[in-house]
């Protein structure tokens, strides 16, 4: 099977890593993927290229261009996009800038499979109308959050078409990096508003004796960040290893790991931690209420480093939750797993639309 897997932006980040990781694993399933992005950064092409892919991009830059075609629909996107699609028997496009364009572009013939992993949270404007009228060449929806299925719902994707997004995560296994402290704090994700990573600083300048804590990503708020650690006076205390392709191995071990995002469909860091038996504590937002829901994690309230921190010391105290039900959740979420599930959708989706040839 081909399939033309497009990304409204291809950069280091938490549904870029989830298709690439699937597209690696759907190779055991006999198909063979090509990889189509709208922005790129140079970071993100090399993170493809790790997994075997050698991307083709609209548009690179170090930079995200202002109107990302993550969430911006463009019809000379569209225009580049058409005959790139020739030969594909099924196409995947992640984020709505993405479907939109492959709706205008993709052939007749060709089923199309679209993915959203966020809130519809529109930075450089609402385009629902837009997304609404692609959604009707889709033929399955993933939605990767609560949020964002009850959004899909509302341009008429609850016909039979919507799917709730199987994510996956790698390192379950992962044992620590040599020499890293203990006790210590965790975080993985982009420096950027909706993860909040400066409310996380704000809560251990409130604890008496913060532990050693790893912040492991990057982003645009990572200067802001900086600044924010130097004026709490938190320079010896808060690491930024930068952008890292293994950051189990900064959480395996770890006395607990902070989530404390404004927006979270859905956390692969919290799930990665939860695998590793590690604490987690994260805010009551969207898809996080549910991951760390039914005692496996410990929910805040959003934008509170009081609460933060609160959580934060008890847990350091010794107030963990059963890891139990934690690992059990988390091994819904390998590679394996969620490979055997979109690929069972492309073949019943091909399947009613005959033979690929």
């Amino acid at each position: 099977m081909r399939v033309a897997r497009v990304l409204g932006v291809l950069e280091p980040g938490g549904a870029q890593l989830f298709a690439l990781r699937l597209s690696a694993e759907l190779r055991g399933h006999g198909v063979a993927t090509r990889l189509l992005a709208g922005d790129a950064t140079p970071a993100g092409l090399e993170l493809a290229a790790r997994y075997g892919l050698a991307a083709d991009a609209y548009r690179v830059g170090e930079v995200l261009a202002p109107g990302s075609l993550q969430w911006t629909p463009a019809p000379d996107f569209a225009g580049w996009l058409g005959p790139r699609l020739a030969g594909a028997d099924l196409v995947h496009a992640h984020m709505v800038g993405a479907w939109w364009a492959a709706a205008r572009a993709v052939p007749p013939h060709v089923p199309l499979v679209a993915s959203e992993h966020n809130q519809m949270s529109w930075p450089d404007g609402d385009h629902t109308p837009q997304a609404r009228e692609a959604a009707r060449r889709v033929g399955v929806f993933f939605a990767h959050g609560p949020a964002v299925r009850a959004w899909a719902a509302g341009i008429g994707l609850d016909d039979g078409r919507l799917r709730e997004g199987r994510s996956l995560v790698e390192g379950l296994q992962a044992r620590p990096l040599p020499g890293l402290p203990s006790p210590r704090l965790t975080f993985a994700g982009r420096f950027r508003g909706d993860k909040a990573p400066e409310v996380l600083v704000e809560a251990l300048a409130l604890l008496g004796a913060p532990p050693s804590a790893y912040l492991v990503g990057d982003g645009p708020q990572r200067d802001a960040l900086t600044d924010l650690i130097r004026s709490c006076g938190l320079q010896a205390v808060v690491h930024l290893p930068g952008w890292s392709y293994e950051p189990a191995r900064y959480i395996a071990g770890s006395s607990v790991h902070a989530v404390p995002s404004r927006e979270e469909s859905w956390s692969q860091s919290a799930v990665l931690a939860l695998g590793l038996g590690v604490p987690v504590v994260g805010t009551a937002v969207d898809g996080l209420a549910r991951t760390l829901g039914g005692g496996r994690g410990i929910l805040v309230p959003p934008e509170d480093p009081g609460a933060l921190a609160g959580a934060l010391s008890r847990v350091l105290g010794g107030e963990r939750p059963d890891p139990g039900p934690g690992r059990a959740y988390a091994k819904q979420f390998t590679p394996a797993a969620a490979a055997a599930v979109y690929a069972a959708a492309y073949r019943q989706l091909l399947a009613g639309h005959g033979d690929p040839g």
